[in-house]
């Protein structure tokens, strides 16, 4: 820390220190200036001009006022202009005097507003001048005279550029703090967000091929003995589900790489084109599922396509855990004007297949990817049994609509 910032911090911490040591330091220059004669023809004479003691006791009175300038500024510079305006009238005008009239209003320009300083530096100048032309010995046009009004309007302006650069430096650490914390919030935002996407896909991912594993070994335990065969099908099931499982979980973990990390895998996304193949994996497991389609020639964003391809994936593995495989599934994509439409629909349960015990968040998750493309969810039982989804959901989203205007 420099020397000059050492005196700052210390002047900061003790301002009536500082305030008394300026009324001294004011002090001694106007008593120094009290016996120069300007008019002497040979130079400045320190000899010609003494004080008389009401002007030193004047003199001491304004300077005096000056230490409690920042308390009550205002009250110290009516103090001030007082005592300058005394001088001018009683006796041999001395310009020393007005010094600590300069300086207290030049602690009111600092402190307020500047309509406040233009009226309070207007009126004192005023006074001042006005009183020492026409009451005073000299001269209206005598240069003791102009220079109170110089010195005046000097002060004015002086305490209006420091209180103007101090407001200028304290909007510029407010835009910074504020600039600081929107980052901060707007970084803690994205996270948020990120976490439940991955949140969102994990679930999506786990719960699917679980529940297919779940159900074809299931299966293959019950006909072990009697069918090793279809055992032997549905552990292949398992190990095709469980590979696929293993290979959504390692594409959506590697998003929490750091930039230094091996590479991650680089397959894309699931979307509609595998809509027969997601179908099919539902087949092997026992769920009757039709898929229509009516979509055909549409290209969708790769936010829409992922979302759509969940909402199917939840939802059907939903019937599959909740229904049972003796339920039935329809599966609709339909495009109706700047929407793509996605219906799930089932049969219900029967006795012989009753429901999988639990909840998850499997319809929060779909609510929450439809909501974040600007889409709508409908959720529900249906009007006989069964339970029905449907999402409606952009065809373009504003990243895909901003990305074809640049072109």
């Amino acid at each position: 820390m420099s020397t000059l910032t050492r005196a700052r911090c210390r002047a900061r911490a003790h301002p009536f220190a500082l305030d008394a040591a300026l009324a001294a330091g004011v002090l001694v220059c106007m008593v120094a200036g009290s016996f120069v004669d300007p008019h002497d023809p040979e130079g400045v004479n320190w000899e010609l001009r003494t004080p008389d003691p009401f002007s030193l006791l004047l003199m001491t009175l304004g300077a005096a006022a000056l230490v409690f300038r920042r308390r009550a500024p205002r009250r110290v510079l009516a103090l001030a202009g007082g005592v300058s305006v005394a001088e001018s009238v009683t006796g041999d005008p001395r310009a020393p005097v007005v010094m600590c009239a300069v300086v207290a209003l030049y602690t009111v320009a600092s402190a307020t507003d500047r309509p406040t300083t233009w009226r309070v530096g207007l009126l004192t100048t005023t006074v001042l001048t006005g009183t020492a032309m026409v009451v005073g010995p000299l001269p209206w046009y005598a240069q003791e005279n102009l220079a109170i009004f110089a010195w005046t309007g000097i002060g004015a302006t002086a305490g209006d550029a420091v209180r103007s650069r101090r407001a200028f430096v304290q909007a510029i650490r407010e835009r910074a703090e504020r600039a600081e914390r929107t980052r901060e919030e707007e970084a803690r935002r994205r996270v948020a967000e990120e976490r439940l996407r991955i949140a969102r896909d994990l679930h999506d991912v786990v719960a699917h091929h679980i529940a297919l594993v779940n159900v074809q070994a299931g299966v293959a335990a019950h006909v072990m003995d009697k069918r090793p065969d279809q055992a032997k099908e549905a552990l292949a099931h398992v190990r095709e589900a469980s590979r696929s499982a293993l290979g959504e979980l390692r594409a959506t973990v590697g998003l929490l790489r750091q930039s230094g990390d091996p590479e991650a895998p680089t397959e894309p996304a699931p979307g509609l084109d595998r809509l027969d193949e997601l179908a099919g994996t539902f087949r092997n497991a026992g769920l009757r599922v039709e898929v229509a389609r009516t979509d055909e020639g549409t290209e969708l964003p790769a936010a829409v396509d992922l979302a759509a391809y969940r909402i199917v994936q939840e939802a059907l593995t939903n019937v599959q855990k909740h229904a049972g495989t003796a339920a039935r599934a329809e599966v609709s994509v339909v495009r109706v004007g700047p929407h793509i439409e996605i219906t799930v629909l089932d049969d219900g349960s029967d006795d012989e297949h009753p429901p999988s015990p639990g909840g998850g968040h499997g319809l929060l998750g779909m609510r929450e990817r439809v909501t974040a493309l600007r889409g709508t969810l409908t959720t529900g039982p249906r009007y006989g049994g069964g339970f029905r989804v449907h999402a409606i959901l952009p065809v373009r989203t504003r990243t895909s609509a901003a990305g074809e205007g640049s072109r």
